[in-house]
């Protein structure tokens, strides 16, 4: 069993798992900026909804 595991460690690392993890860590940081984006999106449309949400509450129509 270790002669099967020093096989392994010991071999040259391929070439197209390299390239794999390579591009999954792209789309991994490209999906991370995404989340971050999206979030602050989320978070500029809630505070602009909570500001509609005061004309809501007014006792008097606004028009009269």
């Amino acid at each position: 069993m270790a002669k099967a595991l020093y096989g392994h460690v010991g071999a040259a690392p391929d070439r197209r798992l390299l390239d794999e993890v390579t591009r999954l860590r792209s789309r991994v940081q490209a999906l991370e900026f995404e989340v971050t984006r999206l979030r602050a999106e989320n978070d500029r449309l809630e505070a602009a909804s909570a500001d509609s949400d005061d004309l809501r509450l007014l006792s008097e129509p606004a028009l009269t």
